[in-house]
């Protein structure tokens, strides 16, 4: 197979993965818990309890998913974020004492998986667009705070299009899609339930 028909293959997987969640990504980003962090009238507490919610998806996420990739992604410890959680909400002395579980795993294939890390790895990219609107706050206009949605400062794009490279070639060496698309709607919808809970 030629380099051309492989990336091709891979890039019509991605399209697919993107349009088959797009509806489920939309449903999320609607939420009012969602909109209130990019409302131009947000609160400190609404922000206070977003990173909260993130929380427990970086806590499920980095207990129960990053041990499928620890032997295949090479950069995996640097894409742990629930450390800069906690740090932001130190700073805001907000204390986060439990984790509420959001991810329900048992017997997930790793496929499955890796649909559910598409998800998360993807909030990275969209937290980058959020970090815009709560620097505005003055208590958040410095480094401290918003060392989550700063992501991987001016590496993110580089750390998101070396994923969406694992993903592809994972996927064209497992021809696994589906499965891998499974798990991402099953973040998106998981992750929706954990938000809509006000």
């Amino acid at each position: 197979m030629s380099t051309n028909s492989t990336s091709s293959i891979a890039s019509n997987f991605l399209t697919d993965l993107k349009t088959q969640t797009s509806d489920s990504h939309k449903k999320l980003e609607e939420l009012p818990v969602s909109m209130s962090i990019m409302s131009p009238d947000m609160k400190i507490e609404d922000y206070t309890y977003y990173l909260s919610l993130m929380h427990d998806v970086h806590n499920d996420t980095e207990g129960l998913i990053f041990p499928f990739f620890s032997n295949l992604i090479d950069d995996l410890e640097q894409r742990r974020k629930k450390h800069l959680i906690e740090n932001d909400l130190l700073y805001l002395n907000s204390n986060k004492t439990n984790s509420e579980k959001v991810f329900q795993t048992e017997g997930i294939s790793t496929p499955f998986a890796l649909g559910i890390l598409y998800v998360v790895e993807g909030s990275t990219l969209g937290g980058r667009f959020i970090l815009k609107n709560v620097s505005k706050l003055p208590e958040l206009s410095g480094e401290k705070g918003v060392s989550y949605f700063n992501g991987y400062g001016d590496k993110t794009g580089s750390f998101w299009k070396s994923f969406l490279n694992f993903l592809a070639e994972y996927e064209q060496e497992h021809n696994c899609g589906e499965e891998i698309i499974e798990g991402a709607i099953f973040a998106f919808d998981n992750i929706y339930k954990h938000f809509d809970r006000k």
